[in-house]
């Protein structure tokens, strides 16, 4: 049999154009004796060329790094794949699509990420248009120890078949360690969207190297499924005496890794967990230490799978049922019921694996328990920290979580282990996670705005970093706040050197315990309402990082009302302002 040829990914041409380039090779060989056809391929054939919309929905970077990898192989299958995200959907002209497959993951409490709000609000209108003609598949990302998991794409699923839309596959649902049933669901989905060509020598999906030009694994072949072990040149407390807080700054070697970044970008980070712990787990299981366990096919140490490969902080679902069900005089039984979903997570709160443990009235054997854990799950932290000031290292600014619940020390799996335990294994294994929206502008001429509170200054500190090395001379204006001046300005050096030396155009400091009335950035944005109205109306890009629950809302709620009072716009208009501002790419949080 003759294979087709192909245009190479090394020819000067776009993905649209080699697509296209590639349908014209498989028709004209297509009729060549001896030449695989279509109907020769283990899939659905379809005519050369066509189009095929990837929109993901994405906060943290893997619903987007899937849907490139999704776009890298239906070019091999002959598509002319577009990847957007979902707030593109008329850029997409999604009404008009005939295939679409959307990647999203869940924001907070069933909600969607950042750039698929617009998406959502769309298709879910009384106005939405009919979709008869749209053949598509939803692929959900989400966390099960959260209540509605994947509750966006099942939103999305559900609604695109109410209008109309016929399902290519059923939906697929992915937890946290995705990758391995996001690859069996996009595998499953060939078979309805078909192929077109047979690449010669080309592979599917993520290799070393870039997917559409983004990269995806170092040099070396580092990466998210190979972590680089890194050194941790500094650890450093930037509270000072009288804070009640423990945010460090850490300072990472990235040489010869091939590893590289930008500013807006994230670092994976691979915890270890605690040994205390994971000794006291083990103890109440009454086991042996180095009793032999299956973790995926290897064979290992109960006690080294508990350090190294489970989560043995957070319960999973199947983990709370079955001991509710072993258990059921305990206080946890009742509250498995769906009506009882509320009461549970309130519950649950402060509470880990091994406080579930304790709770059964007789030890659960290893077999059984090993199962029921979720996966060790690396942790993303932003980037504080510009390549251009610091070649060969990247920086981190991380809050030290330490609290006591239930009569028990408990500790950040991955905070903690920056803060105590990267000594003891000398290295700590990082990947990059790209952050493509959430970047300084292109122009060093645009100005910034950014609100950052907390650790929420991490990549601001990167951004004017960036800026200062790049020579860019556009305003810049930060707004920074925390519990006190004294102890809890984060980073205070730098700033106040960068607002003497011009860098910093405005710097608004909210310290909300040293005064009695308390006063945060939201406070500070209002109190400058007309001059931040001027700076947006200006072109200024505006940013977000910290917390999604409560800061980054209000801060929202107070960019709308600056928006009414000093833009003198109705309600309804600044929401449409503002909903511009995102589609252009000038609204952007980074929020967690």
């Amino acid at each position: 049999m003759t294979n087709i040829p192909y245009i190479p990914e090394s020819a000067p041409f776009n993905a649209e154009q080699r697509a296209w380039l590639n349908g014209f090779l498989a028709g004209l060989f297509s009729q060549v004796p001896g030449a695989a056809s279509a109907s020769q391929l283990n899939a659905a054939p379809h005519k050369a060329g066509e189009p095929l919309l990837i929109l993901f929905g994405s906060q943290t970077g893997s619903a987007e790094g899937l849907a490139k990898e999704l776009a890298k192989e239906s070019e091999s299958r002959g598509f002319a794949p577009k990847v957007l995200a979902l707030n593109d959907y008329e850029q997409a002209n999604f009404s008009a699509a005939n295939r679409a497959v959307i990647i999203s993951s869940t924001w907070g409490d069933g909600d969607p990420p950042d750039n698929a709000v617009d998406f959502w609000n769309w298709i879910k209108a009384d106005s939405a248009p009919r979709l008869e003609n749209l053949n598509f598949a939803v692929l959900g990302l989400g966390d099960k120890n959260y209540s509605d998991f994947c509750g966006a794409s099942k939103k999305f699923d559900d609604r695109l078949a109410a209008l109309g839309a016929k399902r290519l596959v059923p939906r697929g649902e992915c937890d946290v360690d995705y990758e391995g049933p996001a690859k069996t669901w996009i595998d499953g989905l060939w078979d309805k969207l078909g192929s077109a060509t047979v690449s010669n020598g080309a592979t599917n999906g993520a290799t070393n190297g870039a997917v559409n030009g983004e990269p995806v694994e170092g040099k070396q072949g580092y990466g998210k499924s190979n972590p680089f072990p890194a050194k941790l040149l500094k650890n450093v407390l930037l509270n000072k005496p009288g804070s009640g807080k423990e945010v460090r700054h850490y300072e990472i070697a990235l040489n010869g890794s091939g590893l590289n970044y930008e500013a807006g970008d994230a670092l994976g980070v691979v915890p270890v967990n605690c040994s205390e712990l994971v000794d006291d787990v083990i103890a109440a299981l009454k086991a042996k230490s180095d009793e032999n366990v299956k973790f995926g096919d290897n064979i290992m140490s109960l006690r080294e799978a508990l350090i190294h490969h489970f989560d043995v902080t957070k319960p999973s679902q199947e983990m709370i049922a079955a001991v509710a069900k072993v258990a059921p005089q305990s206080e946890l039984a009742p509250l498995v019921a769906p009506e009882k979903r509320e009461d549970l997570k309130k519950w649950m709160w402060g509470r880990h694996v091994i406080d579930l443990l304790e709770m059964l009235p007789a030890p659960m054997p290893v077999a059984e328990f090993v199962p029921l854990l979720k996966r060790l799950a690396p942790r993303l932290y932003s980037i504080s920290s510009s390549p251009k000031a610091h070649p060969g290292e990247v920086h981190l600014t991380v809050g030290a979580v330490r609290y006591e619940s239930h009569g028990r020390v408990r500790k950040g799996v991955a905070s903690t282990f920056l803060a105590d335990r990267v000594g003891d294994a000398e290295f700590v294994k990082v990947f990059v996670q790209p952050s493509h929206g959430f970047k300084p502008p292109a122009n060093g001429d645009t100005p910034m705005i950014m609100v950052g509170p907390g650790t929420g200054i991490a990549p601001f500190r990167a951004f004017l970093e960036e800026r200062q090395a790049t020579g860019a001379k556009g305003r810049n204006w930060l707004f920074f706040g925390d519990q006190r001046r004294d102890a809890d300005f984060l980073y205070d050096e730098s700033l106040t050197n960068w607002q003497k030396s011009g860098l910093l155009t405005r710097l608004d400091l909210a310290f909300s315990r040293d005064q009695e009335e308390k006063i945060y950035v939201q406070d500070r944005m209002m109190q400058n309402a007309v001059e931040l109205w001027a700076w947006l109306e200006g072109g200024a890009h505006f940013y977000v990082c910290g917390d999604a629950s409560r800061m980054a809302k209000d801060v929202d709620a107070a960019l709308h009302k600056i928006v009414e009072t000093a833009g003198g716009k109705s309600a309804d208009e600044a929401k449409v302002y503002i909903a511009k501002l995102k589609s252009d790419k000038r609204y952007q949080r980074d929020v967690y």
